[in-house]
């Protein structure tokens, strides 16, 4: 599959080589073509990795991830350009967190309460099919749920297409071994409210831990 994803840190570099070591041909996509990092990641990553603009990424893929810093998300789509998003699955990693007051974070206020990052991308882009997913958990345990707890954990997702949630859990069991009965569904694209609204408290969890390396599992 080619798979585009949008920002250069180490959640996107990290997906981007988990996929490729899958098969797939991945393209990272920044402000500027010769962004330092997305050069260096494609040069380290084999002939399936290639680079470029938000919108040469977004017009490459079949399916594509955000892994954008939270207050530059809007920006960054309205470079890549709405047409090229028209009807593909667009995963959400997206996060809104404020750090101008240190650690912990807060969520930037508005992306809080009665509005989230993931709904701003819905209507940003409302010709694509977004899921809200991975949000909640460390890069390294993104791209392989087995390395806690043998992968029996959950993993909250949401969005407004069922057909398109379906396609995310398939991509996530079969590439990063996350188990498809353990990715609970909360709903419409909304529910980004409250995952997004978890990620302060991830925060904290992990400077009382020392690790990010932990996920939630849901007993009843």
């Amino acid at each position: 599959m080619k798979i585009g994803i949008l920002g250069t840190g180490a959640v996107g570099q990290t997906i981007g080589s988990a996929l490729i070591s899958k098969g797939h041909s991945v393209m990272l996509g920044s402000r500027t073509k010769d962004n330092e990092k997305a050069v260096t990641w494609t040069a380290s990553n084999g002939t399936n990795a290639g680079n470029g603009t938000f919108a040469d990424a977004a017009a490459f893929a079949e399916l594509i991830f955000l892994c954008l810093n939270g207050s530059g998300t809007v920006d960054a789509l309205k470079s890549a350009g709405a047409e090229n998003f028209n009807d593909k699955v667009v995963i959400d990693l997206t996060n809104p967190l404020d750090f101008s007051n240190g650690m912990p974070p807060s969520l930037l206020p508005q992306y809080s309460n009665t509005w989230s990052m993931g709904e701003e991308i819905q209507k940003q882009l409302p010709t694509a099919h977004v899921v809200k997913a991975l949000n909640t958990v460390t890069a390294n345990l993104m791209v392989d749920a087995n390395r806690v707890n043998n992968g029996t954990h959950n993993l909250f997702i949401c969005g407004n297409d069922a057909e398109a949630k379906n396609k995310v859990k398939h991509l996530l069991a079969e590439n990063f071994n996350w188990k498809p009965e353990l990715i609970l569904d909360l709903g419409d694209i909304k529910y980004a409210r409250m995952t997004e609204a978890i990620v302060p408290f991830w925060v904290a969890v992990m400077q009382t831990e020392k690790t990010p390396m932990f996920n939630y599992m849901i007993v009843t």
